[in-house]
């Protein structure tokens, strides 16, 4: 015990090295090893900590997702510079042989602290939030929730259940939707079309019946209604658009909310007897040896059958329309944005 007590301080005091003029001793490492640790550590308990209250809040979110990033990186550089410190390094004196260091990672690492700053920037910018719906014009089209502002990377989450990482910078740089910004609807296009011959009148009667009726059609309210837009005159076919504006929730899942729409307007189309046309050329025999109409056709062995009168329009079926259900299914939120409104 005696021997221990005796060379643990020559031990600890031991010079390892030197840098910028400085030794680096035994004990000061050991110290600046603890002292890191201990600083992550407490970035930890204290992100999670945020973490927590910020799931328990329903205002004020925004903010303390940014407290809880800025808490996380800002106890954890701190830590580092009091090892530093407790190695015995002169931070002034160490400028030079950090500018030099810094420059050679920075050449390395430039594009990790082009992500870095560009998630800072987007943490204060209040036009991407956590929870937005969002869309990138990739090929293919990424669209989802965002689910976390990441030091490198967004986190998006698909409908799918995909996570998709993307640059931070790709945000700032580059062109994106917010479907969901202040937590607003948006007005969609369902196109359809009808044979010549239909009554227009007719056709937006019941296609606008049919997307009354889905559970997440918005009423008319001012001048955001459900319309029937004739758009124009097709080789075959009318073309319409069903022009609606969905529910929130029903925004972020686009593709189930269009494929809804479209068997919605088809089965009120066949209920009410109109002709969904397909791609088609007519041959019209107007003379047949001197003879014409209703002669013409018997001189060819065919009876015209009277046109069919067309049958009541029939109630829309929802039971069987599974874009429907997807669209109504409970969405999986983001941590902490559950019951989150935009202040």
């Amino acid at each position: 015990m005696a021997l221990l007590t005796t060379y643990a301080p020559s031990i600890l005091s031991l010079r390892l090295a030197d840098i910028a003029g400085t030794p680096i001793t035994l004990a000061g490492l050991l110290l600046a090893v603890v002292i890191v640790a201990v600083s992550f550590t407490l970035s930890r308990i204290a992100v999670r900590l945020l973490a927590r209250i910020r799931m328990r809040r329903t205002h004020g979110v925004a903010g303390l997702y940014i407290l809880e990033k800025l808490s996380g990186y800002g106890i954890a550089i701190i830590g580092v510079l009091f090892a530093f410190s407790a190695l015995g390094l002169n931070l002034s004196s160490f400028a030079v042989f950090a500018g030099a260091l810094g420059i050679g990672v920075g050449l390395g690492l430039q594009g990790v602290a082009k992500e870095f700053v560009s998630g800072i920037v987007l943490l204060f910018d209040r036009e991407l939030n956590v929870g937005d719906f969002v869309e990138l014009a990739t090929t293919p089209v990424v669209r989802g929730i965002v689910w976390e502002i990441g030091a490198r990377a967004t986190r998006i989450r698909t409908n799918d259940n995909l996570d998709i990482f993307v640059p931070n910078s790709r945000f700032i740089e580059e062109r994106f939707t917010n479907w969901t910004l202040q937590n607003q609807t948006r007005r969609i296009h369902v196109p359809f079309s009808v044979a010549y011959g239909a009554e227009k009148a007719k056709v937006r009667e019941v296609v606008l019946t049919a997307a009354k009726t889905l559970p997440f059609t918005s009423p008319d309210d001012g001048t955001r209604r459900t319309q029937v837009w004739m758009t124009s005159f097709g080789d075959s076919a009318l073309n319409f658009e069903l022009v609606v504006w969905p529910t929130v929730e029903a925004v972020k899942r686009p593709a189930a909310m269009q494929a809804a729409y479209t068997w919605a307007i088809d089965d009120a189309l066949r209920g009410a007897g109109i002709e969904i046309p397909f791609p088609q050329r007519d041959l019209r025999i107007r003379s047949v040896f001197a003879r014409e109409g209703e002669a013409a056709f018997a001189a060819l062995g065919y009876k015209h059958k009277a046109p069919e009168a067309p049958a009541e329009p029939a109630p829309v079926v929802h039971t069987r329309n599974d874009a429907v259900h997807e669209t109504l299914r409970p969405e999986e939120q983001p941590p902490g944005t559950e019951k989150v409104k935009r202040e």
